[in-house]
């Protein structure tokens, strides 16, 4: 193919993740059964094969993950954190990069600032791609692993209310994560800034908006919050919005809510509420790992 792909859905996930929108909940029933299998595991299904980490933008969570997933399976990484020190700076395109590492690896993880770089990567690799993050669009991996948790902190999906807020206009985290609990009896709530709320696109009946999280926490059994995304801003303006999680906000919560976070965090959850059992988002990370390893095995064919 020498043309971006236009209709992603139609690609298995297993030959690229590119958008929540082409797994199935039975899809979703088999990666998290595989998770779970995999977190109590000790096998190297993936011995032998090698994926490279290509992220052009900074990540800590998100490429370490990939890395521990990878190599807790028996296989290889190529990290490469830093594009902007490859023949990137040179003026080398993504297609050329992506048909270069082809060559020496499985798979690729790829990260990058264009909203479609997964599609036209896709549309010139011969080995599996794995969007782990495209601009302002999606972060696929991290919504599947958003949903895990949400399945291990709470024994279930159906039937939860689901309260999300931050930035929700250019966090692509919940972009993704909204449109996989589409698939599920759940009640959506979104607490954002009249800047930041969620695009009209994401909304359907049923769901509410509030402009604080007091008048939505009460019913609440998972709180997801987002970081606002200062580098996806564009330029003329400046948000300096305080919507953080507080001692008075928790109190009001349910005593078996699970508090949730993509991390970084600056600021939106102060450190003292690390030590509160509802505190899920550092268990978030390890249940992450899991799926991206569910996921490594079945794209790259491990045993």
């Amino acid at each position: 193919m020498d043309t971006i792909v236009a209709d992603y859905v139609e690609i298995p996930w297993q030959r690229a993740v590119i958008s929540v929108d082409q797994f199935t909940k039975p899809d979703i029933t088999e990666i998290f059964s595989s998770a779970d299998r995999l977190s109590v595991s000790r096998t190297t299904p993936l011995g032998g094969k090698t994926i490279a980490n290509l992220f052009y933008e900074p990540s800590t969570r998100t490429s370490s993950s990939f890395h521990a997933a990878m190599t807790k399976l028996g296989g290889n990484v190529i990290p490469i954190n830093e594009v902007k020190y490859s023949s990137v700076s040179k003026g080398e395109t993504l297609e050329d990069t992506i048909r270069t590492l082809e060559c020496y690896t499985d798979g690729i993880v790829l990260r990058h600032y264009d909203d479609d770089a997964t599609e036209r990567a896709v549309s010139v690799s011969s080995v599996p791609i794995i969007n782990a993050g495209n601009g302002a669009g999606e972060h696929p991996t991290q919504a599947l692993l958003d949903l895990y948790t949400i399945q291990r902190e709470q024994g279930q999906i159906d039937g939860l209310t689901v309260t999300l807020m931050g930035d929700l206009k250019y966090g692509r985290t919940v972009h993704s994560l909204t449109k996989l609990l589409r698939q599920f009896d759940v009640r959506l709530q979104f607490v954002a800034p009249d800047e930041l709320r969620l695009p009209r696109t994401y909304l359907q009946e049923g769901d509410t908006e509030h402009s604080n999280l007091r008048t939505a926490i009460a019913h609440t059994n998972i709180l997801y919050v987002t970081r606002v995304q200062k580098e996806r801003l564009p330029g003329a303006i400046d948000i300096d919005c305080d919507y953080a999680v507080t001692s008075e906000h928790m109190e009001r919560a349910r005593d078996d809510m699970a508090l949730l976070h993509p991390l970084p965090r600056v600021g939106e959850i102060p450190s003292y509420l690390d030590s509160d059992p509802r505190s899920a988002y550092f268990r978030q990370m390890k249940y992450g790992m899991y799926v991206r390893m569910a996921l490594l095995v079945a794209m790259l064919g491990g045993a």
